[in-house]
Parts: structure tokens; C-alpha cells; sequence
């Protein structure tokens, strides 16, 4: 999914704690879920920013650096603005859009066969 057309909040939302592991049947699952999606994003969006600023690294010094500067500034703000990886995984394992699996249930599960 891309996180810049995500749904997500950009702020705090107070959820039911019994709709998030309604699926799983384990609340603990459900945020290593979430968490382990929320690293997922972190890491996607800290490579986009990172290859962005790079094209605005110079090593010389001249007189189009303060416009370049603003430029800078604009897409960090632009950054810092979206939500942050956690409410947008958060906001994907709500709509079902997070795929996941355990390996130890579907082991349980061959082993009951």
C-alpha cells in the first residue's frame, strides 16, 4: 500500500482493543503484527526521503543554496506531516490490507491432520 494515500489519522485514535484481535485471538499477536507493518513502513518511508534530499547533495558551495535549502525544507515538512507508520499500519490491519501468517499455528494445524 502506499502510505502517501493512506486513510490513516494523522493524530491519536482511542480504538476497541476487542476489534483489533478479534482475528487473531491474541492482542499480543495483533501488535507484533502491527508493529512488525509499522517497521515496514518506517523503513519504505525513511528510503524515499532519504533518496529525495540526496538530490539536492552538493559538495561545492554556491549561490543557489538557500533555494535549494527551501526546497529541502518543503519536502521534509511534507514528511512530517503524513502519519506515522504506526497509525498507518494500524489503519491497514484494520481494513484487512496487512497479510500475515504464523508458522506455529499452521505447524499446530499439520501436526492435527
Amino acid at each position: 500500500m502506499d502510505y502517501k494515500k493512506t486513510n490513516a489519522p494523522t493524530t491519536t485514535v482511542t480504538r476497541n482493543m476487542r476489534d483489533l484481535w478479534e482475528e487473531t485471538g491474541n492482542v499480543y499477536e495483533t501488535v507484533s503484527i502491527i508493529g512488525k507493518r509499522a517497521n515496514q513502513i518506517a523503513v519504505e518511508m525513511k528510503n524515499d526521503l532519504s533518496k529525495k534530499l540526496q538530490e539536492f547533495a552538493s559538495y561545492n558551495d554556491n549561490l543557489e543554496e538557500v533555494f535549494e535549502n527551501r526546497e529541502q525544507i518543503e519536502i521534509s515538512r511534507y514528511y512530517e506531516k503524513l502519519p506515522k507508520p504506526t497509525l498507518i499500519a494500524t489503519q491497514e490491519y484494520i481494513e484487512g490490507k496487512v497479510y500475515y501468517r504464523n508458522p506455529a499455528k499452521e505447524k499446530d494445524k499439520l501436526q492435527e491432520s
